[in-house]
């Protein structure tokens, strides 16, 4: 046991120090925390003294000295164990210590003390450049009894084996608070900092680490617990432990700017390496937050959390006008377009006698059918944290719908009819009136199964409002604001509805025609979801036949009779155009391009004959976290900072980036120190889903951004596509020191 008596004048000086700290300095660890002295009797001639040095701390081998009280116990001169030379800013050349020392003491003692006080003084810093005044401590020492001069050979006997056993013997498991030790402070007012100090043989699961924060003003931001070192616990399988310390930063979100006591729940769990393990333990801390002045600038969001702060603070009314702004922005991405001609299908399916009321009937039921099954599905992937978006793009799904399509498109043609079973259609008959026939239910089976395969790709407004479903559980707000933007993203459907009654004629030769030519979108949507699933050659030649058959069916190679309509011409133009460009996708292909939209890429362009072919990033691809985890430590080792791309072959916006964003000139060049890996999740496997889920992700397409400690930068996450102008802006100061 031993007694510690602190300086006044040091707590002073400690607890003072974050009243002049900037805001961004790291936080200092207490001095006992940060040298922890401690002293042992060997023998009645011996006495180690022990310090215990927190990483990233270290302490001056001048700067010990030893006393004994009373004066009857002398000390014997003692060496050093061997040090480290460096150049202290403060002291010159200084030799240190690191991690740990032990000063081993000869004690003269000819009066047979059985105990004394030992008096220790030493002085250490922090590798950050600050340093501790000089440290007293008084530890009291309990001396064991010392062997008379002749003793009996049996009692040596005997006492040499009490000495054995008690060496074999394990010493006693340290209480949890002292094997893993706590602290938390506050950094800044956006900023909590967290801080485990391990003892020696002890280790903290990263996997158990929870963090509840409990206010009604603000919520805990994007935070990332460090990597661990990987073990295979026989408790909880493949885990991440934590030896000797484990400190994160916390960002707060928060709603306003007046001082405010906060409080904060953490839950961990650890063990011995002896393979004891300690039942979770579960801290609670009172944190007082500074106000927010003018001069203080909030924890920078990455869009996505920007929306969660905005489901917090803003209103219900605001939250579902938001909401259903980012689904009118979203209804022009390539991601809904599938759906106009799935709709325009529906509705030309009618008819030649269709109403405008009709048509936006369909319209609408579509509509709502779609919006309704993203809120229900989104609404479940928040809550259980499964990737529904990838469970139906899985190959037969995507095949069993492109065939569904296929069959629609070739009843249009003529080649034969798709209706219900007559006993099927007089019920319908029955229960409608001359208004609703049935093809109000048609529309929303179509909408729900749209919704599913075609429906929308991964943006920051859904990723939003995701993460706001699982983190609250609050389904009612989320939900919806999921609907509000699903019937957003149908507004051009409606539009089409509304219309149809005037634009399409109610009689002639037009109607007959009409049909073809959805017959051909329809095997173009059908193409467009194979593209997921099919090699890219063999999608270039089906792109092909799709243009240069129904060209020769538009007279493109027949000479015009004479004389011929202008919409005649008109035709056999649009015919040319589709036959060239199938022909040239055919070269492209056998030239061994893939690019429907660039056939002669670097073959025939002036980059190509410069020797400039314009090509995408190269990605090194890891297909789990233990990868991920090796190249944050390869990259960390050469100071370099690494960006992370989800990508998957059935996400449409995923090729977009690779296709036009990563393509560009200013993009690569602002990439070029990166190390560049990619998470292909196509499959969906265990250790895809353990990729999204480690950081919070509902699906690709998505990048992260790593520094060069290793640590994700969240508010540089790109979630769903940027164009290669707003991907440069949104990382302009990836590096720099954020505010």
């Amino acid at each position: 046991m031993c007694v510690t008596r602190l300086n006044f004048y040091t707590l002073l000086l400690f607890f003072s120090l974050p009243l002049f700290a900037a805001p961004d300095e790291p936080i200092l660890l207490p001095p006992d925390v940060a040298f922890k002295v401690a002293a042992h009797a060997v023998s009645s001639e011996q006495v180690d003294v022990s310090w215990q040095i927190a990483p990233g701390y270290y302490l001056y081998q001048a700067k010990f000295h030893l006393t004994a009280q009373p004066a009857q116990v002398q000390l014997g001169k003692f060496d050093f164990p061997p040090a480290e030379s460096k150049q202290d800013e403060n002291f010159g050349e200084m030799l240190v210590y690191h991690k740990n020392v032990t000063l081993t003491v000869p004690v003269i003692n000819p009066t047979q003390q059985s105990s004394f006080q030992l008096l220790v003084s030493y002085q250490g810093c922090a590798e950050a450049g600050v340093c501790y005044p000089p440290q007293k401590k008084t530890l009291d020492v309990t001396l064991p009894a010392a062997l008379p001069a002749k003793a009996n050979p049996l009692s040596q006997l005997s006492n040499g084996l009490q000495g054995l056993k008690a060496s074999f013997a394990k010493p006693e498991l340290l209480p949890a608070e002292q094997a893993f030790q706590f602290f938390s402070a506050v950094k800044n007012p956006t900023t909590l900092h967290l801080n485990w100090l391990l003892a020696d043989g002890y280790y903290l699961y990263r996997e158990k680490i929870k963090l509840t924060l409990n206010s009604q003003s603000m919520q805990l931001g994007a935070y990332e617990v460090p990597r661990g070192t990987p073990k295979h616990d026989e408790a909880f399988g493949d885990v991440e432990i934590f030896h000797n310390e484990l400190s994160f930063d916390v960002p707060l979100l928060r709603t306003g700017s007046e001082a405010e006591a906060v409080s904060l729940t953490v839950s961990y769990q650890g063990c011995a390496d002896r393979g004891v393990c300690y039942p979770p333990m579960e801290k609670t801390v009172q944190l007082d937050l500074p106000a927010l002045s003018s001069k203080t600038t909030a924890a920078p969001l990455s869009e996505q959390d920007q929306i969660v702060k905005s489901l917090h603070q803003d209103s219900l009314g605001l939250s579902l006008l938001t909401f259903l702004g980012f689904g009118i922005l979203l209804s022009l991405t390539p991601c809904v377009f599938p759906m106009v001609p799935i709709l325009s299908g529906i509705i030309i399916g009618q008819g030649k006698n269709i109403s405008t009321g009709k048509a936006f009937g369909l319209s609408l039921s579509y509509v709502l059918a779609t919006a309704l099954t993203y809120t229900v599905f989104g609404v479940l992937a928040a809550l259980f944290g499964s990737n529904l978006q990838a469970t139906f793009q899985q190959p037969w799904v995507i095949g069993l719908f492109s065939g569904i399509f296929v069959a629609l498109a070739f009843s249009m043609f003529g080649f034969y009819h798709l209706e219900l079973p007559t006993f099927l259609r007089a019920k319908l008959h029955q229960s409608s009136d001359k208004h609703r026939d049935g093809s109000y239910l048609g529309a929303a089976m179509m909408g729900s199964l749209s919704s599913l395969i075609v429906g929308p790709c991964v943006a920051a407004p859904l990723a939003g409002a995701l993460i706001y479903i699982g983190k609250t559980g609050d389904v009612v707000l989320g939900g919806s604001a999921l609907f509000m933007m699903g019937f957003g993203m149908g507004t051009p459907l409606l539009l089409i509805g509304a219309s149809a009654g005037k634009l399409l004629p109610r009689a002639g030769h037009w109607l007959n025609a009409i049909n073809p030519v959805f017959g051909v979108i329809m095997l173009g949507v059908a193409l467009w979801m194979l593209d997921r699933i099919l090699p890219a050659p063999l999608m270039m030649v089906l792109w092909a036949m799709l243009l240069v058959i129904p060209a020769i069916y538009l007279s493109a190679i027949d000479p015009l009779p004479h004389p011929s309509s202008g919409w005649r011409k008109l035709w056999k133009g649009l015919g040319v155009m589709m036959l060239v460009y199938g022909v040239i996708l055919l070269i492209g292909v056998s030239l061994g391009n893939t690019n429907p939209l660039q056939p002669l890429q670097g073959t025939l362009s002036a980059s190509y004959a410069a020797g400039e072919k314009k090509t995408g990033l190269t990605f090194i691809r890891i297909k789990s976290l233990a990868e991920l985890q090796q190249q944050l430590q390869a990259a960390s080792e050469k100071k370099q900072p690494v960006m992370l791309d989800f990508y998957a072959d059935w996400c449409i916006s995923c090729k977009e980036m690779e296709a036009y964003t990563f393509t560009n000139a200013k993009v690569k060049q602002k990439l070029d120190q990166f190390v560049l890996l990619q998470a292909d999740v196509t499959a969906n496997t265990a250790e895809d889903q353990a990729l999204l889920k480690q950081f919070n992700l509902v699906g690709p397409p998505a990048i992260l951004f790593f520094g060069t400690d290793r640590q994700e930068q969240a508010q540089y996450r790109v979630i769903g596509y940027q164009e290669a102008e707003t991907f440069l802006a949104g990382i302009a100061n990836f590096g720099t020191k954020s505010p």
